[in-house]
């Protein structure tokens, strides 16, 4: 064995002369870990950090590119500010011709203050510099003290970037954004989808003399909206309103689509433009109201008078240069309303944070900013507006009537401040008449409306409106009067013309209203293309024999109104089977079919004890369907609704039913009797909706001479049997027997529609 001294000191000697490991990279970092490892670490955190900050939203892009273009506009002022020293041409700045005059190639020019406004005699200086030049001067702009918003247009959202990227000046991207909103159609929905708004655009439901004319087939009995009001007062509202009518309940509606047609048109605050080129001061003249600052409101957009549409119609038919008229009309299409008076104008920075929250969807936090500005500055006209549409979104959010009812009478605050702009009063006025309809509030919108044409009798749009108030409450004759007024100083309005003509139908000068229909709807006025007016023309032109009836069917159906020619009901859910005749079957209401066709005696037995002239039980029709003769109606459920008082004169046959809810709880349907005398007409006529079914139970059917037409399939009754029809088809019924027709009609949902469709429908 060896020394162990001599055996340490060598295995010393080996690891010494044994190279140290190195890593891939040949380095060795601190701890044993190497540099690859570190890089990797901070390059993978890296990562992560970028997507925290876009996936937290931590970084407020829409500032960042604000400061960026202050900074530009900025920059650029303060370099014109400099290298205005060396001003040889007197022109304001330095450019190309001050070099030329400073290196002698050029003599000086006599200066021009191109900013000053001509004099009444003097002829405006033109500028003698090239395109470059002018391009700077435009982009050159009077340094903007922070103070002011009113110096700063801000897009909402996305459009902020495209804003920037070009940095076009503020005017013209103000012309474009509402030359773009006045170009978008505003959508009106034809059809009733169960997820949406049902009242708040379509006033016919509300309206038993608006909206039910010739529309039903055996006397479509609506309640009168009057009827259902009451005296109570709510503490939100004014002494002039009445109490919510069920009619407008918003547990109905859906936000969605109510929004995206009222609630999301995009609010700009415009800008003081100053002191710029030639071209700017000649828009400024033209229009002066539009250099203050204004925002243009998500009410909605106020429609060119139909009175100056026609004017300009009959100047196009004159000797007047075209390039005259078009001006004409983009002067009218750059009006803006002014919302801001003059001390909303000094915080409008407040107002425009305020504003920006309400557009993000962020309701709770924008109610609350502009509840702090009424309540810093109570005599701030759009601070209070702002409340009242944050109140109005909130009730939509919300589904509250109580909320809206708020915002109805902070509208009406908003109108009664002393200084409110005028622009703002009507805007205001008009929305506040809108959410009072859709309530149900017949009676405080239309007061609403009255003192709108009050303050400006010279709106004719403002008098249409107050007629279809009128048409709301079911006063037809002041409604007349209205639009005679507006026809004699505007004669080719269309509005007014289609208007004016379903009242004529209304009050059966059939003739009569065909020229006044026919003429509204040629002349697409905004209003005028709607399927009620189709409709009503139609109708007329059958009555009087003119074939031309179904080529206004057809162009109702090309324009989205009608199903199809045959089929022209107004209110409809779509994809519903369409069909105009139907067996028991096909319905799946075998059982109900089954059980009326058993028991039809005891069904007539009742229905023939009612028939007492004496007792004067049956109703007359009184929608105007029939051309002659007499047909009388005895009602048992009404959009729903049990009529007790009918039901204790025939007891057995409302037992009977009592175990049909497709029947009973049809709420835009009813049961009732109909008796029809010999020689009655009924007129082509279509139901209000697609949304049911008719059954129609012979009970006391004469052998000849009864007959009914559905599209052009015609059918007769037969004692005890059930005929089963989709009355939202045209029909039409001859009785030219000699004795009564006696039936049961008993209306039934359509199948297809489902249990929630059915709940949340709003009754017809």
């Amino acid at each position: 064995m060896g020394d162990p001294c001599t055996e340490s000191n060598n295995m010393a000697e080996e690891s010494d002369s044994k190279p140290q490991s190195a890593s891939k990279n040949g380095k060795k970092g601190e701890g044993g870990h190497s540099f690859f490892t570190w890089f990797m670490v901070l390059a993978l955190l890296g990562v992560w950090t970028s997507v925290a900050v876009v996936w937290f939203d931590l970084v407020d892009y829409d500032d960042v590119l604000a400061r960026a273009k202050e900074f530009r506009y900025n920059i650029s002022e303060v370099l014109q500010g400099k290298l205005g020293a060396y001003d040889a041409d007197g022109d304001g700045d330095f450019d190309v011709e001050d070099a030329k005059v400073l290196l002698g190639l050029k003599e000086p020019s006599v200066v021009v203050d191109t900013r000053a406004e001509p004099g009444p005699e003097e002829p405006e200086a033109q500028p003698l510099v090239e395109e470059e030049v002018i391009e700077a001067e435009e982009a050159a702009q009077p340094p903007a003290e922070p103070e002011e918003v009113e110096d700063q247009v801000e897009p909402e959202g996305e459009d902020w970037a495209a804003a920037t990227e070009d940095a076009p000046e503020a005017e013209d991207v103000l012309d474009e954004q509402v030359l773009d909103a006045e170009e978008e159609p505003q959508e009106t929905p034809e059809t009733e989808d169960i997820e949406e708004y049902e009242g708040e655009d379509d006033f016919v439901e509300d309206s038993p003399v608006y909206g039910s004319q010739s529309m039903d087939v055996e006397s479509e009995i609506q309640v009168d909206s009057e009827d259902d009001e009451t005296n109570d007062a709510h503490p939100y509202e004014d002494n002039t309103e009445d109490v919510i009518d069920t009619v407008g309940e918003i547990v109905e509606e859906a936000l969605a689509e109510d929004i995206s047609d009222e609630l999301e048109q995009e609010e700009l605050l415009e800008v003081d433009q100053g002191d710029g080129p030639i071209q700017e001061e000649e828009a400024a003249e033209e229009e002066p109201a539009v250099a203050e600052d204004q925002q243009v409101d998500e009410l909605h957009e106020e429609p060119v008078p139909a009175e100056d549409l026609h004017q300009d119609e009959q100047a196009g038919t004159t000797e007047a240069p075209q390039e005259e008229q078009s001006k004409e009309k983009v002067k009218k299409k750059k009006k803006k309303p002014k919302l801001l008076n003059k001390f909303d104008k000094t915080i409008k920075a407040e107002i425009d944070a305020a504003e920006k929250l309400r557009k993000k969807g962020k309701v709770e936090e924008a109610l609350q900013a502009f509840e702090s500005l009424v309540q810093r500055y109570p005599q701030s006209p759009r601070s209070r507006y702002g409340k009242a549409q944050s109140e109005d979104d909130m009730a939509e959010k919300k589904r509250s009537n109580d909320l809206l009812l708020k915002a109805i009478n902070t509208y009406r605050e908003v109108s009664e401040l002393p200084d409110a702009p005028a622009d703002l009063v009507k805007a205001t006025l008009k929305r506040r008449a809108e959410r009072q309809q859709f309530l149900g509030r017949m009676r405080g919108g239309l007061a609403t409306l009255e003192r709108l044409v009050q303050i400006f009798p010279e709106d004719i749009s403002l008098k249409n409106d107050l007629g279809v108030g009128y048409l709301l409450m079911g006063d037809n004759k002041n409604a007349k009067k209205v639009y005679e007024e507006v026809l004699a100083v505007a004669p080719h309005d269309g509005f007014a013309k289609v208007h004016y003509g379903f009242i004529l139908k209304s009050d059966n000068k059939i003739a009569e209203s065909i020229p006044f229909l026919r003429e509204g709807l040629q002349s697409g006025d905004p209003g005028t293309d709607d399927g009620r007016f189709y409709f009503h023309l139609g109708d007329a032109l059958q009555r009087v024999g003119d074939s031309s009836a179904y080529e206004w069917y057809e162009l109702g159906h090309q324009r989205g109104h009608f199903a199809s020619v045959w089929q022209r009901s107004l209110y409809n859910v779509d994809s519903l089977k369409a069909q105009p005749w139907w067996t028991a079957r096909e319905t799946t209401y075998t059982d109900l079919v089954k059980m009326l066709e058993k028991n039809w005696k005891t069904i007539r037995e009742e229905a023939l004890s009612l028939m007492d002239t004496s007792r004067g039980l049956f109703m007359p029709e009184d929608e105007n369907l029939r051309e002659k003769g007499e047909w009388g109606q005895f009602t048992l459920w009404q959009q729903g609704k049990k009529v007790e008082k009918s039901c204790h004169s025939v007891p057995k046959t409302c037992a009977l039913l009592e175990r049909y809810p497709e029947a009973t709880g049809c709420k835009r349907g009813q049961i009732k009797y109909s008796v029809m005398q010999p020689g009655t007409h009924v007129w082509p006529h279509t139901g209000p909706t697609n949304c049911r079914l008719r059954m129609h139970l012979g009970l006391v059917i004469p052998a000849q001479g009864c007959s009914i037409r559905c599209t052009n399939q015609t059918r007769t009754w037969e004692e005890g049997k059930v005929l089963i029809f989709d009355d939202s088809f045209e029909h039409e019924v001859w009785q030219d027997a000699s004795s009564f027709r006696l039936i049961f009609i008993v209306d039934v949902w359509h199948p297809e529609l489902t249990q929630y469709q059915r709940q949340t429908l709003s009754p017809i």
